[in-house]
C-alpha cells in the first residue's frame, strides 16, 4: 500500500527488499490511521434533528348554555383577540329578564318614602320630648312617638336592602345574558368552524382557536444528549417551507421521563412568531449549540476487532510489533463514532 496525494493505494505484489517492505508497512500504518480519523470525524459531524412546529395552545370553544346560534362573527382563518365575540345565541328571554331587573334596580320610590317617614317621625319625637317636659302629654304618648321613629328607621333600612337585592338580580340577569355571547379565550386564529347560524348548541364546540404566537416546536432527542439541553437554552429552527429563514427558539421544556422503547426524550421550544409569518403544522430541522452524532439510531455498532494477529503487507515478521501497536489504537477510534437516533419528524 502506498500513499498518494489524496488516497491510499494498495502495493504491487512482487518481490521487494526489506527496506522497501518496511517503508510500505509504515505507509499502511499511516493510511489506516488517517482512515480511522476520517471515519471518526464523519461520525461526529453536526446533524440537525427532525422537529414539528405546532400551535402554542389550542382551544375547542363551546357554549356554557344550550341554545340556538343567532349569529357567527368569525370564519376559518380569521385572527381573533382574547375576549372577542365569536358567536351569539338567541336570548330573547334573557334580554327581557334584564330589562325587568333594570327597572326594579332603578326604582327608588320606596327608599324616598321611607326616608321622608323617618324625618317626620324624628321631628315628632323631638316635639313629644318638649311637650312631655312641659307636662302637656303623658309618658305613653312620648313612648309612642319614640317607637314610631324607630319603626321608620327600620323601614328605611328595609327599603335600602330591597334595592340592593334588585341590583343583584340585575347582575344575575346580565350574567345569564352574557353567557349567550361566546368569546375567544385566547389570542389566535380560527383553525376550524364547526357550526353555523340556526344550529343548536349542546356539547359540540363551535370553533377551534389556535394560538400561533409564539409557536411550539417539538423535538425528539436521543438519550445520549440528556443533560446537555437545559430550559432557557437556544436552538436554531429551520422550517421546511420555501423562503423561510432559520429562526432562534428558546427551550421551554425538557422531559424528565425517558421513553424506554425508543431511548429518547422530548424537548419543547418556544419560537416567536409576531407577524404570523410561519403557519403551524410545519416540519422542520433544529440544531442545538453543540454537535450531534450523525449515526442513525438503527445503525449497528462496529464489529469487534478480531483476536487474530495482523499480518504485514509484505509478509515480513519484523513488521509485526508495529502492526500490533496500531491495532491497540483501533478501539479508541471506534469509541469516537457513537450511534445516535435518526431524526424523527
Amino acid at each position: 500500500m502506498r500513499v498518494s496525494s489524496n488516497r491510499c493505494v494498495a502495493p504491487t505484489v512482487g518481490a521487494t527488499s526489506l527496506t522497501k517492505g518496511t517503508k510500505t508497512m509504515k505507509q499502511a500504518i499511516a493510511c489506516t490511521f488517517i482512515l480511522g480519523l476520517t471515519l471518526a470525524g464523519a461520525a461526529r459531524a453536526a446533524t440537525p434533528l427532525g422537529c414539528l412546529i405546532e400551535p402554542d395552545k389550542v382551544a375547542e370553544v363551546g357554549s356554557p348554555m344550550v341554545g340556538v346560534i343567532e349569529t357567527m362573527n368569525v370564519e376559518r382563518g380569521d385572527r381573533v383577540a382574547k375576549g372577542q365575540p365569536i358567536a351569539v345565541l338567541r336570548a330573547d328571554v334573557e334580554r327581557a329578564q334584564v330589562s325587568v331587573a333594570q327597572t326594579k334596580a332603578d326604582a327608588d320610590a320606596d327608599v324616598q318614602a321611607a326616608q321622608a317617614s323617618v324625618e317626620f317621625n324624628r321631628q315628632r319625637a323631638v316635639r313629644a320630648e318638649d311637650l312631655f317636659q312641659k307636662k302637656f302629654i303623658s309618658q305613653q304618648a312620648l313612648d309612642q312617638a319614640r317607637t314610631e321613629a324607630d319603626i321608620a328607621d327600620q323601614k328605611l333600612a328595609q327599603a335600602r336592602e330591597q334595592r340592593r337585592i334588585w341590583q343583584r338580580e340585575l347582575g344575575l340577569a346580565s350574567a345569564q345574558l352574557s353567557q349567550r355571547t361566546i368569546r375567544s379565550p385566547i389570542d389566535g386564529v380560527i383553525a376550524e368552524r364547526y357550526l353555523s347560524p340556526g344550529e343548536r348548541v349542546e356539547e359540540k364546540p363551535l370553533v377551534r382557536v389556535a394560538r400561533v404566537d409564539p409557536l411550539k416546536v417539538q423535538v425528539v432527542v436521543p438519550t445520549a444528549q440528556y443533560g446537555r439541553i437545559a430550559v432557557g437554552g437556544s436552538a436554531t429552527v429551520m422550517p421546511e417551507l420555501p423562503g423561510a429563514a432559520p429562526a432562534q427558539a428558546r427551550v421551554s421544556l425538557v422531559d424528565k421521563v425517558i421513553d424506554a422503547a425508543s431511548n429518547t426524550f422530548r424537548v419543547h421550544l418556544e419560537l416567536p412568531n409576531p407577524d404570523l409569518r410561519l403557519p403551524a403544522g410545519l416540519r422542520c430541522k433544529v440544531e442545538f449549540g453543540f454537535d450531534m452524532p450523525a449515526v442513525a439510531r438503527s445503525a449497528r455498532p462496529l464489529s469487534p476487532v478480531s483476536p487474530v494477529s495482523p499480518v504485514s503487507p509484505t509478509g515480513n515478521p519484523a513488521e509485526q510489533p508495529a502492526l500490533l501497536k496500531l491495532e491497540s489504537r483501533l478501539p479508541v477510534l471506534r469509541q469516537t463514532a457513537l450511534p445516535v437516533s435518526r431524526p424523527v419528524p
